[in-house]
């Protein structure tokens, strides 16, 4: 009995030093849904390169769990959809799938929780009296086999469970599903674990009729006229995610339940759509991700949780073109499958930056009034500082002699020199990006990926926080957490 309160003892101490010391984080889900999928060694080896510490399968993939054995990577496995039925009625399933599927791999392979189903509530209603169930016999089955402390157990829901999410302090859950919705925050509360939100500011923005303004959906700065304040607490919204976190805060909170954790497991923006969708766009992709990750890395919560850090799983590592849809459907990704950025990523305070071997370029758009354009050339030349001699008669990029591109020239010098530090490429709705280099002849136009100040080549990106000495914080958590699990399991296997 001593060795066990001195265990205990000792165990404890390290998991208060640990939730002390590690921060927020920003993982990615790997979708499979890609004509060239890079084989499940070189998706880790892209991870690691990358230094991202934490992400969500949507599966319990063989070759990706052992891919990631020895990593520290944390990994969420998931039971799909269509595995739910067959577990949610069957205890001896459920067993046999943590079997194959958990206990298999661990503690080689960092899985730290369990996504059973995904937004089983709104896509398959009819399984819904299930859901539950399949959490339990999934807990009980790692409760038989001393993981129930090193992995936890939930399941993904979109916003569309709470049908009127603003104002957040009013939000409610759907009724119709109270039940399971009770039965669902009674067995995270029991079992110390998180509800997995999957929330889409896009869809949010894009659906809302023009409610919102875009800049609330990208995390950007809105004028005093606009700010976004719920009228019953009083409380600022600077974002439209932190909105609907709170708003699953309240409705959680209204079925009287108390310190459940709310970490997003989905979330991002489309750097490409059809005809008709015009926002998804590869500069709203950029900043909706970037800025996301720089709100996510400060460590706090939303309005009305301000010490609860919001984690977070971007959607998604890759481009699926397999999927079906609209053309924004397929374009989610960050990384295309050679390991280089969709767009540039950089994390809040590093000049960690992820470039694309495709440069991103600002144009002038097609069909857009002259006069417009040359009020647009005039503000890049003038006060953008934009560098504009190449354009000017007898240089390399006079010719063709129109305000369109010439316009083009310098909104692209401009964009180049001050994405940075906030230059967007819009020059009052005038301008667009494009990854097709519109350099031509002898006239060439300087493209993200090779127009840092040095000349030099991007680093690559970092989704945790870095530490002063300019090594890997994030990673150095995840390699920590990654002991104590595996501690955990086999002290309990000893116990026992």
């Amino acid at each position: 009995m001593k060795l066990k309160r001195w265990l205990a003892s000792v165990l404890c101490f390290t998991v208060t030093i640990l939730s002390c010391t590690s921060g927020a984080f920003v993982g990615v889900n790997i979708g499979t849904d890609v004509s060239n999928l890079p084989s499940a060694a070189d998706v880790v080896a892209m991870l690691k390169a990358h230094q991202i510490t934490h992400v969500r399968l949507y599966d319990a993939n063989t070759h990706m769990l052992q891919a990631l054995a020895n990593s520290g990577i944390q990994v969420i496995v998931g039971v799909t959809n269509e595995e739910l039925l067959r577990i949610g009625e069957s205890p001896s399933v459920a067993a046999a799938w943590v079997n194959k599927n958990v206990v298999a791999y661990v503690p080689s392979t960092n899985i730290t929780a369990i996504a059973v189903g995904s937004e089983v509530l709104t896509q398959i209603p009819n399984v819904a009296p299930v859901l539950v169930p399949a959490m339990n016999y999934i807990h009980r089955a790692l409760v038989a086999s001393n993981l129930n402390f090193r992995i936890k157990v939930s399941t993904p829901q979109s916003m569309e469970v709470i049908p009127r999410p603003f104002p957040p302090s009013t939000a409610a859950f759907n009724s119709s599903m109270n039940s399971t919705i009770y039965q669902l925050l009674q067995f995270l509360k029991n079992t110390n674990s998180s509800y997995m939100l999957n929330a889409y500011p896009y869809y949010g923005y894009t659906k809302g009729d023009g409610i919102f303004p875009i800049e609330y959906a990208l995390f950007q700065p809105l004028p005093s006229v606009k700010q976004i304040v719920d009228p019953n607490t009083l409380l600022h919204y600077n974002s439209m995610f932190d909105a609907m976190v709170d708003a699953t805060y309240y409705s959680i909170d209204a079925f009287h339940f108390s310190n459940i954790p709310v970490i997003v497991t989905e979330t991002g923006w489309p750097s490409f759509g059809g005809s008709n969708e015009p926002d998804a766009t590869l500069e709203n992709a950029e900043t909706y991700n970037n800025n996301l990750i720089r709100r996510v890395l400060n460590g706090s919560g939303p309005p009305s949780q301000p010490q609860i850090a919001i984690n977070t799983y971007i959607y998604e590592l890759f481009n699926e073109d397999r999927r079906n849809g609209p053309i924004s459907e397929k374009n989610w990704g960050i990384l295309n499958a050679n390991g280089s950025a969709v767009y540039p990523l950089s994390l809040s305070g590093s000049s960690q930056i992820a470039g694309n071997s495709s440069a991103v370029f600002c144009v002038a758009k097609d069909g857009v009034d002259s006069d417009k354009l040359q009020v647009g050339l005039s503000w890049a030349c003038g006060q953008g500082q934009a560098n504009c001699a190449a354009i000017q008669p007898g240089r390399p990029c006079y010719l063709p002699n129109n305000v369109k591109s010439h316009a083009s020239y310098a909104y692209n010098d401009y964009y180049q020199k001050m994405r940075a530090t906030g230059g967007t490429c819009d020059f009052d709705g005038t301008a667009t990006t494009t990854t097709v280099d519109p350099s031509y002849g002898s006239c060439r136009y300087t493209g993200s990926s090779n127009s840092n100040a040095t000349g030099g080549s991007f680093p690559p990106l970092s989704l945790g926080p870095e530490s002063a000495a300019g090594g890997s914080w994030g990673l150095q958590v995840s390699m920590l957490q990654y002991l104590i699990s595996s501690v955990i399991f086999c002290i309990g296997v000893v116990m026992a």
